[in-house]
């Protein structure tokens, strides 16, 4: 076998590209709704990819000082742990800052206190997701809709010349026709991944920060006076 050199590689993908140009155009103007989804829907998966990183939510290092913070208070070591929160750069300072801002309160008022600053929090891990339930939703109707479009057109067409014996034509036509829902679908089925995913590590990320917050919030309610 011939070592690929970058000629052969470069007339591969020039091949490729004209390929997919082809069936892109054949597939008549639903392809280019399709393609503004598929440029939506990879966007929002590498912004998700991107905000959902677990250094953004929450740091290992500040997890584990916000577990034990008893055992830093105890050690006179909590200084540094609240000019943590208050920079603010992770979900899980930011949080953890309205608890200690609160703290002497009832533990009713801290929870609620807590409670409203998630709320936003939670509001911006989902943040994107909504436009990814628009791609999955529409791409795959666009796809049909394409594809009843040819049909139409098709029929249409062999029914104007009234020659319904060439079965190459019909077989063409039709293929040609279900280009938008295999485009349609091809978008949707990584799109539901994706979403499947992001749903899950959401999911994972609340249920950690409510268990961490809690016991924060148990530690703020006993003080009175800033450590």
């Amino acid at each position: 076998m011939p070592p690929l050199t970058s000629a052969h590689f470069t007339a591969s993908l020039q091949s490729a590209l004209d390929t997919a140009w082809k069936y892109f155009i054949a597939g008549g103007n639903f392809m280019w709704p399709l393609l503004a989804c598929l440029v939506l829907g990879i966007t929002v998966i590498l912004f998700k990819l991107l905000t959902l990183r677990r250094e953004i939510i929450m740091p290992a290092g500040l997890e584990n000082e916000v577990a034990n913070i008893e055992s830093c208070i105890e050690k006179g070591q909590i200084e540094p742990l609240l000019k943590k929160f208050d920079q603010g750069k992770s979900a899980l300072a930011r949080l953890s800052a309205v608890a200690v801002h609160n703290r002497g309160k009832s533990q009713t008022d801290i929870s609620d206190a807590v409670q409203t600053a998630a709320r936003l929090e939670v509001l911006h891990l989902n943040s994107g997701m909504a436009a990814l339930d628009v791609v999955i939703t529409i791409s795959p109707l666009l796809g049909l809709l394409g594809t009843a479009s040819g049909l139409a057109f098709l029929f249409t067409q062999l029914g104007e010349t009234g020659d319904m014996s060439n079965t190459q034509v019909i077989t063409k036509g039709i293929a040609i026709a279900l280009n938008t829902t295999i485009f349609g679908l091809a978008i949707t089925v990584p799109c539901v991944v994706a979403q499947t995913f992001f749903n899950r590590l959401i999911e994972s990320y609340t249920t950690e920060l409510e268990l961490l917050l809690s016991k924060l919030v148990h530690v703020c309610q006993k003080v009175t006076n800033r450590p």
